[in-house]
């Protein structure tokens, strides 16, 4: 039978597909989501087996001599795993320790951020030493990649490179080798050669993606795909890679900045939302030890507008610099503009400030930032850009040396947070002098008086705050 090209319709979320075109997605409800694409039908070795077949046949006749039983959770035993090392002390934070052996990780990011100069330094330096390190070129010839490691200078590094995009090849190299770490770069240019669709379709990277896990599974070996990522900055193919890998990772930074952040969004081996990071340099990327000192160095002093909070990343309390600007509006609707922070919780917050405190926004353009390129998610930031928004308005630096953590509610009142003592201690170790509190946190703050910052300072109300960061 002559084979036929038809069109079929994918959605970007969950891969469901149909023949013709909806506006939402019978499998995961999701609007706008189906997007073209062209397959090909007739004989075609999909239709005889197809590759998850294949692997299953090719792992089965090196599997274990007998079928695995039943266990019960307590006699199960954890002692045999062992994290390895990546070789970057912030790659190993994000992970939760080091690699598990026999997970399939993800990473993905913005074109030249920097993907692929992490994992080759993650070959190089990593701590695998049963097996080898494998190296998939799906994008790059073996001699780029080598122009790539004299750079970094790592060409001495016992990595072997492979160039290659057809899975059932890589499949049969990883079986033969069996490699400790394996990177594959990338998960949008493999192809299968059982089917019929095209590399980067949802179809080509679900089995390709199923067939990497196996084979990590099946060997024990960790398994790193790199992917690319849309304009809105999520990962490009179905959203069923991303419950189909253990961890994923997201590495970002701003292209004006050298500093990169690694941030984990999904991990079943340790803790969500932590936050490595990086300063690229010419031979590579470096670790940032002091990550805070890092995101407010060369911070001016007694500026208005300005104000420093300390922020949970993950486990990690991190220091950084929130800049307000006001400014009064030039067109008949205000802006309101932030890098960094939520838009509504910048109009939020402004409004509570109308509110409880008199200040008058609405004629004039608000302009938010957080200095260093990164993202604050957490609430106990409210309080530090109520300050440099009160500061801005008022033209009045908030008190020097000082830290505000606090989470603001609609009435005006401050609302507890979270680890107080591990975000006092770091703002102390660098410093600082002084700190004001939501009147709750007192328990926890009276642990840490005289241990860390010589004056803490407890509001129950933005007001109190306010009147305390400007005396």
């Amino acid at each position: 039978m002559a084979k036929k090209a038809e069109t079929i319709f994918f959605c970007s979320e969950c891969g469901y597909e149909t023949p013709r075109w909806l506006g939402r997605c019978p499998g995961c409800q999701a609007w706008n989501t189906l997007v073209e694409s062209r397959t090909v039908t007739g004989n075609s070795p999909a239709k005889q087996g197809g590759q998850r077949g294949w692997l299953m046949h090719e792992t089965n006749s090196q599997a274990r001599t007998s079928d695995p039983r039943p266990q019960d959770l307590v006699h199960v035993s954890t002692d045999t795993i062992q994290r390895i090392s990546s070789g970057l002390t912030e790659f190993d934070r994000v992970l939760g320790g080091g690699f598990v052996p026999g997970s399939l990780v993800l990473v993905g990011g913005d074109p030249g951020i920097g993907k692929s100069t992490l994992l080759l330094q993650v070959c190089a330096k990593s701590k695998f030493k049963s097996g080898p390190v494998l190296y998939i070129c799906g994008e790059e010839s073996p001699s780029q990649v080598k122009l790539r490691a004299a750079r970094l200078d790592v060409v001495n590094a016992p990595i072997k490179l492979y160039p290659e995009i057809i899975f059932e090849r890589i499949a049969r190299v990883i079986l033969k080798l069996k490699p400790d770490l394996v990177v594959v770069d990338s998960i949008q240019t493999m192809y299968s050669e059982e089917l019929t669709s095209a590399p980067g379709s949802v179809s080509q990277i679900r089995e390709v993606t199923a067939g990497f896990l196996r084979l990590a599974k099946h060997l024990n070996c960790t398994i790193v795909l790199v992917g690319h990522v849309t304009k809105d900055g999520a990962i490009a193919g179905p959203r069923v890679l991303e419950h189909m890998v253990d961890t994923v990772l997201y590495f970002e930074g701003e292209s004006h900045s050298s500093l990169r952040m690694i941030r984990g969004f999904k991990n079943r081996f340790g803790a969500t939302n932590e936050l490595g990071i990086f300063e690229m340099t010419g031979t590579g990327l470096k670790t940032v030890e002091n990550a805070s000192l890092a995101m407010i160095a060369g911070r001016p002093q007694g500026v208005p507008g300005s104000a420093i909070t300390a922020c949970l990343e993950g486990t990690r309390p991190l220091l950084l610099e929130v800049q307000v600007l006001l400014n009064d509006t030039a067109y008949g609707m205000p802006q309101r503009m932030a890098q960094g922070l939520d838009r509504g919780r910048i109009s939020m917050l402004m409004a509570v400030l109308e509110k409880h405190v008199g200040l008058n926004f609405g004629n004039m353009d608000a302009f938010c930032n957080v200095v260093g390129g990164l993202r604050i998610d957490d609430p106990a930031a409210d309080l530090a850009i109520a300050a440099a928004m009160t500061s801005s308005y008022r033209d009045v630096p908030v008190k020097n040396q000082a830290l505000l953590i606090g989470e603001i509610g609609l009435t005006g009142e401050l609302r507890p947070v979270s680890a107080i003592s591990q975000r006092i201690g770091e703002a102390g170790r660098l410093g600082f002098t002084g700190c004001i509190l939501p009147g709750s946190c007192r328990r926890q703050g009276e642990q840490m008086s005289g241990k860390a910052i010589p004056e803490l300072l407890y509001a129950d109300t933005l007001t109190e705050a306010l009147d305390m960061a400007f005396q």
